[in-house]
């Protein structure tokens, strides 16, 4: 049996402005200024820097947009419903045009010129023609050059290497060959352990180009024979079987530690993309106070084509209007009103940034005006949402990718945020004090009989922090420091 009825029920959509918005807001200021530049690439009508002053846009026509809410670019719009008159300028000064976002000229971040280095592995290959080789000699060499990783390693075996010559290079040798040619020419090139195939074949290349002392010969031995008790720090073992006393025993440690365990990554020349970190905000302390700066290539000067509004007019002037003409002003209605919905959002985005950051200098008061980590307060995102009546992935979005630059150094947003644990006087303090206070205990803690984990958390106890072991063992791993058999020293 079939039957209508009718059901109301409330749902939320986002607009496609507030999706806009929310694209933005995450976006930090290099990727910002990119989205920037891709926008005024495919939006003719959205244009920046200053305007004339006969170009000036009328700042009502920014801030009204309630008639463009609802706007679909699917709708099929007649031209002559468009009210022209709501697209065209007049002399009224705009409000982007008196603001202040503390960025002048003078401060204008120019590009960073990047040098044409030569590659790690193009300077292996100029270090070839050093040598007397003959073509086929050459070929092989150059085929296991450009087998080494980024690290300096030959990560696959002599045999493979010889069937890839053969299949891919049509180059037919043999295992013998290789061999000698990877030991006697590409292991003398530098930097020192280059195309070793393990860490231990590494340290060894390293350690027979370094002068011969007692300490190196030892070193040498000891990762020669005695690699994994070494690698354990089985220091005991190690002293029982050379029969050296531990100042000599140390010495040779330190000549190992002194090596490089990826001799590629040290290479000068490395072409590898370095990530520069534009910060987001500036905290200033003057005269005791703090003053908070938004990164002014976050607020750019945009407004809305000239070329575009005097098409407007030109069609609402002219009499007869034709069918070609009623299709390019539904189009340039888009295009405007695109522009006016991104300026928006740029606006919206540059006071969220603000007013978010603004409540978490204000909440973390005492750590910015001094610095001290152990100061910083738990602080969840819900509190910041609470404060700035924004919602939590809002907050989320802000705080995700954002740097602020502080007199401390460059600081990751999400970092100050963090989980509150009860200490034994019932106060509630963050985890990154607790996890403060642990790499200090770890720091001073007696090398030679480094402390389990178990007993670090007797002395976070006895210093008020009540925290099970394995709670220390997880902060301990987010420091990234070593279990205590890995940071024993002789």
């Amino acid at each position: 049996m079939l039957k209508q009825n009718l059901q109301f029920k409330l749902s939320q959509k986002l607009s496609p402005q507030q999706i806009q918005l929310m694209k933005l807001i995450q976006l930090p200021t290099q990727a910002f200024e990119q989205r920037l530049m891709e926008e005024m690439n495919e939006n003719p009508a959205l244009e920046g820097g200053n305007l004339d002053d006969e170009d000036k846009f009328e700042k009502d026509e920014f801030d009204n947009n309630d008639e463009y809410d609802d706007y679909d670019d699917s709708d099929s719009i007649d031209a002559n419903d468009i009210n022209i008159d709501e697209y065209l300028s007049n002399d009224e000064t705009p409000d982007y045009k008196t603001q202040t976002n503390n960025y002048s000229d003078d401060d204008e971040d120019r590009d960073i010129p990047f040098v044409a280095a030569v590659s790690f592995h193009q300077d292996l290959v100029n270090q070839l023609n050093t040598f007397v080789l003959s073509d086929d000699q050459r070929d092989i060499a150059d085929f296991l050059v450009g087998s080494i990783d980024d690290d300096g390693y030959l990560r696959r075996s002599i045999a493979d290497v010889v069937d890839d010559m053969a299949f891919t290079q049509g180059i037919y040798t043999d295992e013998e060959t290789v061999n000698k040619i990877l030991c006697h020419i590409i292991h003398e090139l530098e930097p020192s352990g280059v195309g070793a195939r393990d860490l231990q074949e590494c340290l060894l290349l390293q350690l027979k180009h370094k002068t011969p002392t007692e300490s190196v010969d030892l070193a040498i031995k000891i990762i020669e024979d005695q690699f994994d008790a070494f690698t354990k720090k089985h220091y005991e073992k190690l002293l029982q079987k050379y029969n050296v006393s531990k100042d000599q025993l140390k010495k040779a440690i330190d000549e190992i530690e002194k090596l490089n365990p990826k001799p590629g990554g040290s290479f000068s020349g490395n072409t590898k993309i370095t990530e520069h970190i534009v910060p987001d905000f500036a905290i200033k302390i003057i005269d005791d106070e703090l003053e908070l700066t938004l990164n002014g290539r976050n607020a750019p000067e945009l407004h809305v084509s000239k070329d575009y509004q005097e098409m407007m007019k030109t069609y609402k002037d002219s009499k007869d209007k034709s069918n070609a003409q009623r299709d390019a002003v539904q189009f340039i209605k888009q295009k405007l009103d695109s522009a006016k919905w991104f300026i928006d959002a740029i606006k919206q985005r540059q006071e969220t940034l603000f007013v978010t950051m603004n409540a978490i200098m204000h909440f973390q008061q005492e750590y910015f005006l001094d610095g001290d980590e152990t100061k910083l307060k738990p602080m969840i995102l819900k509190d910041i949402a609470d404060m700035v009546g924004l919602d939590i992935s809002t907050v989320s979005r802000v705080a995700n990718s954002k740097y602020v630059d502080t007199p401390y150094g460059t600081k990751l947003l999400k970092e100050f945020f963090s989980e509150a644990m009860v200490n034994d006087q019932g106060e509630e303090v963050s985890t990154i004090e607790i996890k403060k206070i642990l790499e200090q205990v770890i720091s001073e803690e007696d090398k030679r009989k480094p402390l389990p984990d178990d007993q670090l958390a007797e002395l976070l106890k006895e210093r008020g922090y009540p925290i099970a072991r394995r709670t220390v063992a997880k902060y301990r791993e987010q420091l990234d420091i070593p279990v205590a058999r890995m940071r024993k020293k002789i």
